[in-house]
């Protein structure tokens, strides 16, 4: 049987335990929305399961014109729609025409930039199923006070639910890869509202991370109005880590609004 080679230049890792693939497959609710994009599907052990649940499309997006081959090659036409783009550049517009899932295989090297795009497309994508490396699946889903809660956890957290599956030992892959991986799921909560504006909400997360160590007294400071003193702030004796993205929003107010 053709068989795709795995490329490292792409981080590819294709996913070779089908009791695993089911396990991940079952995490999709199939709830609130009828389409689904697979990211990088490689040989599509994943894409035989899904598209055998899907009720509208399977849009699979591969960069890799090697799978897109066998893809079509070994997966007939009808529900599922092959694309060869790259995920992080081509325009969504086409494919999020309602709410639907993501889910996918997703490679190391681009699965921090891939979190980043469902988080600018949360009104459309309402639920995402991925392995990452595990400490990127952690990382999104862990709690204020955790040494791995950073940026990613504030941001997702602020209006997906998340949560953290299992874990998935490097034998079940070709080639392994040296580190074990995370299956997550996160869910739209459109419950979760924040008040301040985006970008400023962006700005004060990422400026108080990159001094992590820093109480916010001193990592925000550089970024108050001339009015505002550092010592009124908010949580000033905190530090990033020890807020929940509700503080997050809180402190961008007052950030913002001197």
């Amino acid at each position: 049987m053709q068989q795709v080679r795995p490329k490292k230049f792409l981080g590819q890792h294709f996913l070779s335990d089908k009791i695993i693939a089911e396990r991940i497959v079952d995490a999709l609710s199939f709830n609130g929305y009828r389409d689904v994009i697979e990211i990088g599907p490689g040989m599509g052990v994943l894409t035989e399961i899904i598209a055998g649940r899907v009720e509208g499309k399977l849009h699979v997006v591969e960069i890799d014109a090697e799978s897109v081959t066998f893809l079509q090659s070994h997966f007939t036409e009808g529900k599922l729609n092959i694309i060869q783009d790259d995920f992080l550049q081509m325009d969504l517009s086409k494919l999020l025409t309602g709410p639907t899932a993501v889910i996918g295989n997703f490679p190391y090297n681009i699965s921090t930039q891939i979190i980043f795009r469902v988080y600018d497309n949360r009104d459309s994508i309402v639920e995402v199923v991925g392995m990452f490396q595990k400490e990127v699946a952690q990382r999104i889903c862990a709690a204020p006070g955790n040494r791995v809660y950073g940026i990613q956890s504030v941001l997702m957290q602020s209006c997906f639910d998340c949560e953290y599956l299992f874990t998935v030992e490097p034998n079940v892959f070709i080639p392994p890869p040296k580190v074990q991986s995370g299956v997550i799921r996160l869910r739209l909560n459109k419950e979760k509202q924040i008040i301040s504006s985006e970008a400023d909400f962006r700005k004060v997360i990422k400026t108080a991370f990159n001094q992590r160590r820093k109480t916010l007294r001193n990592a925000l400071k550089g970024i108050l109005a001339p009015s505002q003193s550092a010592d009124m702030l908010p949580f000033k004796e905190k530090r990033a880590e020890e807020l929940s993205w509700q503080q997050f929003d809180e402190l961008t107010q007052w950030v913002t609004h001197p």
